[in-house]
């Protein structure tokens, strides 16, 4: 028996629990309360609608489930950013999906469903997948409208997105299934075809109440925006439907005519599973982010036959870089190795650690998967870059400059999780959000700040005692050691995935179970948009 296995089992066991218990809260949207008043009107829920429209037995990856998780509690919350967001099968064809939750705050737009809505248009653009949105909404929630409404990364950017989309052969399709008001009338209306619920379903760029404020007007609205005024008298709808059901029907019909798309000529073969069990991945993670473990255990359970063809495997050995197969398709892999590696110059290099070898090894590879138009899969376990004199006088910045500088140039598909730890400018080197993944997913084992906890509360309670130093407080070691513990927790409870999800920095927390669908439907999503741009990574430090 390996007790240190079966402890980290049990711990990443019972985060896995966590994650799948906070997930049900989330379903659960604006609670059954507000799901039974749609039921009644006869609507479907968000989540209904999307499994009624998805192909049978198919697999739906959300995006963005956790957004604005935690946040708005002075407004009673807003679980899933009010809106549900992923990649999904539809007559066949992988799409990506929007639906409005109108349970939560009647589907209202906070600041974080404008982000989460333009996350979701950027993934459908990069990959040019055809967009479904299904139209369930109040529109802005106007308490909170200076935060939703100018600016560029605000509402108003989506419209923008759909003319892009349209000038660029995107196929969008709307369904009005219920309220969608003033600026948000122009999403269904800017689509390719807009289909509208009878009775149910209503658009307009202002309500009753609003246009009898304006121009003293009395009408109700199903009479002003309806669906019989707007397919039959405006004609700014194409399809009345009689309910939703028969509304997602009209749309499975017309997805399952559209032509096919180009092929970006991704490699895929058959899929294989890992030979080695990948719920073995659950005892070789350790119980906590300051232990070292070999990432190459991970990664053979990761991959189609447990088979890694390593690049430079002697050398700059704390990333850890080859090509591999996850579900058929040909990837190249670059890790953070986490255990303790000795150079053959003798040096002991910490694991996590980015040194200038292994940036060195991590920049060739990337550039070669470039030119073997091989998709980039990073795997993030990492504390940042070496620091210290040897490091400095040893070019560290150049080496680590040059990294970065093949991440931010490739022009293959990257995709990202996040395993570990994910601090600092390693972050950057590694693909964080900053990078363009087209996909980034977190582990529940994972955390990302500037830094890790116990550094960062150090140097965080010494600019707190300074400043009440400077009011003439005295610090005693008792309250210094309250302040250190007070400062610790704050900051720890921002770098958990679930801080980071909320926020959008990752597009999910996932059991690590699901790591090769997140990456197999991500590449088939890239294999639908060829590469156009030329690899060139400009002037790179040598």
């Amino acid at each position: 028996m390996n007790i240190e296995f079966n402890k980290n089992e049990d711990v990443n066991k019972q985060m896995v629990y966590d994650l799948k218990t906070r997930l049900k809260k989330i379903y659960a949207g604006g609670g059954e309360k507000n799901a039974a008043k749609q039921k009644e009107k006869g609507k479907l829920l968000a989540r209904e609608r999307i499994a009624y429209l998805t192909d049978e037995g198919s697999e739906f990856l959300e995006l963005g489930a956790f957004a604005a998780d935690g946040m708005y509690a002075e407004q009673g919350g807003c679980p899933s950013a009010g809106v549900v967001t992923g990649i999904g099968y539809v007559a066949g064809r992988q799409c990506l999906i929007v639906a409005n939750d109108a349970t939560v705050k009647a589907g209202a737009w906070f600041p974080m469903t404008a982000k989460k809505n333009l996350r979701a248009q950027e993934i459908a653009m990069e990959n040019r997948l055809p967009v479904i949105y299904l139209v369930d909404s109040a529109g802005v929630y106007l308490p909170m409208q200076d935060e939703i409404f100018p600016d560029k990364e605000h509402f108003g950017r989506m419209f923008r997105n759909n003319a892009i989309m349209s000038s660029e052969g995107i196929v969008q399709i709307s369904a009005i299934m219920g309220s969608c008001v003033a600026g948000g009338a122009y999403l269904p209306i800017m689509s390719d075809e807009a289909m509208i619920v009878e009775g149910t379903g209503s658009v307009f760029l202002a309500g009753s109440y609003l246009v009898k404020s304006a121009i003293g007007e009395d009408i109700d609205n199903e009479a002003l925006g309806g669906a019989t005024t707007h397919c039959e008298i405006s004609g700014v709808t194409d399809y009345k439907q009689p309910n939703d059901k028969a509304c997602l029907d009209s749309i499975r019909n017309i997805m399952s005519m559209l032509g096919a798309p180009e092929n970006a000529g991704f490699d895929r073969i058959k899929s294989a599973s890992p030979k080695l069990n990948e719920k073995e991945l659950y005892g070789i993670l350790p119980d906590n982010r300051e232990k070292p473990y070999d990432m190459r255990e991970v990664i053979l359970r990761l991959v189609d036959n447990s088979e890694f063809e390593e690049y430079k495997q002697l050398f700059g050995q704390s990333i850890i870089c080859g090509l591999a197969r996850i579900d058929g398709w040909a990837v190249g892999i670059v890790a953070n190795q986490r255990k303790v590696v000795k150079s053959k110059k003798g040096e002991m290099q910490f694991g996590g650690v980015i040194y200038s070898d292994s940036a060195d090894k991590a920049s060739r590879f990337i550039m070669n998967c470039n030119q073997k138009k091989i998709p980039l899969v990073f795997l993030q376990d990492v504390t940042g870059f070496m620091v210290g004199s040897r490091s400095e006088q040893g070019g560290i910045i150049k080496d680590g400059a040059k990294m970065v500088n093949a991440v931010a140039n490739s022009v293959v598909p990257k995709f990202t999780i996040v395993i570990g730890n994910s601090y600092g400018a390693g972050n950057y080197a590694m693909c964080g959000k900053a990078y363009d993944p087209r996909l980034i997913y977190a582990w529940p084992s994972a955390k990302i700040a500037v830094m890790g906890g116990a550094q960062a509360a150090k140097v965080l309670l010494q600019i707190q005692e300074a400043s009440l130093k400077a009011k003439g407080e005295t610090i005693t070691p008792e309250k210094e050691s309250a302040l250190l513990n007070e400062i610790t927790d704050r900051y720890n409870s921002q770098t958990t995935p679930y801080y980071a999800a909320s926020r959008l920095w990752v597009d999910g927390v996932i059991d690590p179970l699901e790591t090769r669908k997140v990456i197999s439907m991500g590449i088939e999503a890239a294999n639908q948009s060829p590469i156009k741009k030329a690899f060139n990574v400009g002037i790179i430090q040598t």
